[in-house]
């Protein structure tokens, strides 16, 4: 490792306190799930995991203290995701923990079981019900119900299958029911931190709805063209609000009060997999290694590639500090922390982590949770004295790069020049087509007379394919003249070819101007050395043509002009 990197390793490391760290807490789960809560009024956080277990079995809901485990409840399902929220204003005031998992939402207070809220029933479809009722009665015979439901696609069974279960349903009343795909929390009507908040939930029925804090009734319904999968909230029911929601068709909706439909609509290149808000700005980290910065009506504002996918994302606030940033869980075991698009601070993992976790816990208010893909559980406390600079530690292009330019303001001149080419467009277009022509027709020009003349630098012919390059080397008066000739053919061989130099002779003088060579292999690279002596002292140079022959015939097969330098010295005598 260089000293360069290693230097900025241990500078990230002192941002640190490596407070705990236990691979074996098998601890499954993802930042949906994850919540720190001052359960009891003491002013003592603890972590709230709604734990995944092995995905069909020992799902719970553990509550931690410190390093230990304060005490655990088994969850009946997968838990899809977990918030702690005031529902009144009892004294105490302690939060409740509610779980969605399903179609319910499992409320705890104190740790103990204390309401279970179901969503509504979707609505059944007509034929599909008048079918079941006619079964219900006798009235059709299990094969006609299979094909009338088989007709809009509601029944697919073996014919061997399909009287035992028509018998054993046709009893129970029909109902259709949508699962709870993410939660969030909304303030009631007040702003502060200890203030009620009613629970905001995404279904895969594509609807969001807003739940009374106290009754659990609907207090507002609202959809959205997908199924929602990750949702941030923000202000408060009863003023205005905004729900930012990540849907499962790639798109990103931004809910707002009074508006069944969404406001604004962000379209992305991929899809999301992170969601979080920093003031005024949405954070989205892409599937495709990117982290793109949005403003509250979709206007893209910045984006960021990232060395790996993202797995995870989360908030990092520390308000006594003013200090606000990004954390993004990486695939290569790193965390990353941006402000904006800069990247100004890494963090090393032993494992791909999971679920993340920024805020108060215990009676530190700079505390790092994270969760690991192994089952393991980090925690990691900010030291006091831990400063982050603003500039970004990325390798790139400079931060003043993406600074705006003062653009001025339009000028009369500026203004009077547009009117102008949009009066006389067409005449314009057409000067500039007349020139353009006029270009190519002198560029082809000069290339069919340099053909002629072979002086261009590879043979034109394709029996004889050759390259030729010339090197003048010396101050004078003497000079070396080398010439570099290649067969640039595949396979064939050139031969019986000749090299004449063509110069003026009260100028220069040559020792050899005239060279025979008998065979050109293939890719091999010919030098031919000459000297030449400048014969004059008045500081004037010229040109030496050289000329490659073929026998038999009278055109040159390759010209060079090689333009001589100055001589610089007198010959000794």
């Amino acid at each position: 490792m260089s000293s360069v990197s290693q230097m900025k390793e241990n500078s990230e490391s002192s941002k640190w306190l490596d407070a705990h760290y236990d691979p074996v807490a098998n601890l499954y789960t993802f930042s949906s799930c994850i919540a720190l809560a001052d359960l009891h009024g003491d002013g003592e956080n603890k972590l709230v995991v709604g734990d995944l277990g092995t995905g069909s079995c020992n799902m719970k809901l553990k509550v931690y203290r410190g390093t230990g485990l304060m005490s655990e409840n088994t969850l009946l399902d997968l838990p899809t995701g977990l918030v702690s929220f005031l529902m009144d204003q009892h004294e105490p005031r302690t939060p409740a923990i509610a779980v969605a998992s399903g179609p319910f939402i499992y409320v705890y207070k104190n740790l103990r079981p204390y309401f279970k809220f179901t969503l509504p029933p979707l609505e059944v479809n007509a034929l599909e019900q008048d079918v079941w009722n006619q079964a219900r009665e006798d009235m059709i015979d299990p094969l006609s119900l299979k094909e009338m439901l088989e007709g809009i696609r509601f029944l697919m069974l073996d014919p061997q299958d399909t009287e035992a279960f028509v018998n054993l349903h046709k009893a129970q009343p029909i109902q259709r029911q949508t699962v709870i795909t993410c939660i969030g929390t909304l303030k009631k009507n007040m702003a502060d931190e200890d203030a009620v908040s009613c629970l905001v939930i995404g279904t895969e029925s594509k609807d969001v709805y807003i739940l009374d804090p106290e009754a659990f009734t609907i207090l507002s319904k609202m959809s959205v063209p997908s199924a929602p999968t990750q949702m941030d909230v923000t202000g408060q029911f009863d003023v205005e609000f905004r729900i930012t929601v990540a849907c499962r068709n790639g798109n990103i909706y931004i809910l707002r009060r009074d508006s069944p439909k969404p406001k604004y609509c962000i379209e992305l290149s991929s899809h999301p997999v992170g969601l979080v808000r920093m003031g005024k700005s949405v954070v989205v980290g892409c599937a495709q290694e990117t982290l793109q910065g949005f403003t509250q009506k979709g206007k893209k504002l910045w984006t960021a590639c990232l060395p790996a996918p993202v797995t995870t994302m989360g908030v990092m606030d520390l308000p006594t500090r003013g200090f606000q940033a990004v954390l993004v869980g990486l695939a290569n075991c790193e965390v990353h922390l941006y402000r904006d698009k800069n990247l100004i601070s890494t963090i090393k993992t032993p494992d791909v982590v999971t679920s993340i976790c920024f805020g108060r816990y215990g009676r530190e208010d700079g505390t790092l949770i994270m969760t690991t893909k192994g089952g393991g559980l980090i925690v990691k406390i900010l030291k006091r004295t831990a400063v982050f600079d603003d500039r970004d530690s990325a390798p790139g292009p400079p931060l003043a790069q993406s600074i705006r330019l003062n653009i001025p303001k339009k000028t009369k001149l500026y203004v009077d020049q547009t009117m102008r080419e949009r009066e006389n467009a067409v005449a314009m277009h057409r000067a500039f087509q007349m020139d353009l022509s006029r270009l190519r027709l002198a560029a082809a020009r000069a290339y069919v007379k340099a053909l002629e003349s072979s002086l261009t630098p590879m043979s034109s012919s394709l029996s004889e394919p050759l390259k030729m390059n010339a090197v003048v080397q010396g101050l004078g008066p003497s000079f070396k003249l080398t010439l570099n000739i290649q067969n640039t053919a595949a396979c064939r061989p050139v031969m019986n070819l000749a090299i004449s130099f063509l110069y003026d002779e009260s100028l220069y003088s040559m020792k050899t101007a005239f060279f025979k060579i008998p065979l050109l292999v293939p890719g091999l690279n010919y030098p031919i050395d000459t000297f030449v002596e400048c014969l004059s002292d008045k500081g004037i140079s010229d040109i030496i043509k050289v000329f490659v022959l073929r026998e038999g015939k009278s055109a040159p097969l390759l010209t060079a002009h090689i333009n001589m330098p100055v001589s610089e010295g007198l010959a000794l005598n």
